[in-house]
């Protein structure tokens, strides 16, 4: 049974991080603000609640722990902001995003050794690939923690994809769970227009998954389900999450387009988007 107190407290990190999106984005005038806030929900249930590990005790090999890798590394200001919530390093080292020096680059980068990424990622169609080794290197070394990756959906016009999705049901990869934001738009439209994904259902459920499908922008219902991917692990076959959520959740000017998938807003469209999105938790 869900905690409902756990739900609020989410829900409330949440919102904070997307106050952290917008803050980042505006200040930087450069990034991805769309599915950044549409996954804000999902990495604040995964790094707070949801991953096995100790952030204070971060590895880059992550052995021993769960691992994540972020295969859409253009939603940046999302995964910087939660593991900055939940306590990766200091919130206050937000406001370096997208600044010479930073360790907080547009894409995820490994040579400044931030806590809570294990590789540098936003070459579109490679996350589930590099995931899938270190999901095999915990099956050699015994390691019963678990493996997640984030893609986007217009991210699976990438063949590659498919490659690595055919090898982890074939080699019954049962420590990983692939989750899908699966928001139906990419940066030049819908992917309904651009490369219609079809059934993407029937699709992993062909290649040997065992799939989950749900709403991505509700906290409880999110919880309810990567606690059945949780469960479905260890059963001779990989999990996928078809997650669905809106770009630019949060937003009603954001929502419901793709326009804002890497365009920062200006001094206005910052201020009639951050009064939508209470201060919760404190700003950095």
């Amino acid at each position: 049974m869900l905690n409902l107190q756990i739900v609020t407290e989410l829900e409330k990190k949440a919102t904070q991080s997307r106050r952290d999106i917008l803050r980042m984005v505006h200040s930087a005038q450069s990034g991805h603000p769309g599915g950044s806030l549409g996954c804000a929900d999902f990495m604040t249930a995964l790094f707070s609640e949801v991953m096995q590990g100790n952030p204070a005790a971060f590895t880059v090999d992550g052995k021993g722990q769960d691992m994540f890798f972020l295969s859409n590394g253009h939603i940046t200001p999302c995964l910087y902001s939660c593991l900055a919530r939940a306590g990766y390093f200091d919130i206050k080292e937000l406001g370096s995003f997208r600044k010479l020096g930073s360790r907080l680059q547009g894409h995820p980068s490994v040579h400044s050794g931030l806590p809570g990424v294990h590789v540098a990622s936003g070459s579109l169609g490679q996350g589930t690939s590099v995931a899938i080794g270190a999901a095999e290197a915990k099956k050699l070394n015994h390691d019963n923690s678990l493996v997640y990756v984030l893609t986007g959906d217009g991210e699976l016009e990438e063949g590659q994809n498919w490659e690595a999705f055919m090898y982890a049901g074939a080699k019954q990869l049962d420590n990983l769970i692939v989750t899908v934001d699966y928001n139906k738009k990419q940066i030049d439209g819908s992917t309904d227009d651009v490369m219609n994904l079809l059934d993407l259902n029937a699709k992993f459920t062909s290649f040997g998954f065992e799939v989950f499908e749900g709403n991505g922008n509700n906290m409880a219902e999110l919880l309810t389900i990567l606690d059945l991917c949780k469960s479905a692990c260890g059963k001779k076959h990989p999990v996928a999450f078809l997650m669905h959520t809106e770009m630019g959740y949060g937003v009603d000017f954001m929502m419901g387009t793709h326009k804002w998938h890497g365009t920062p807003p200006n001094d206005e469209q910052f201020a009639k988007a951050i009064a939508q999105l209470p201060e919760t938790l404190g700003d950095y």
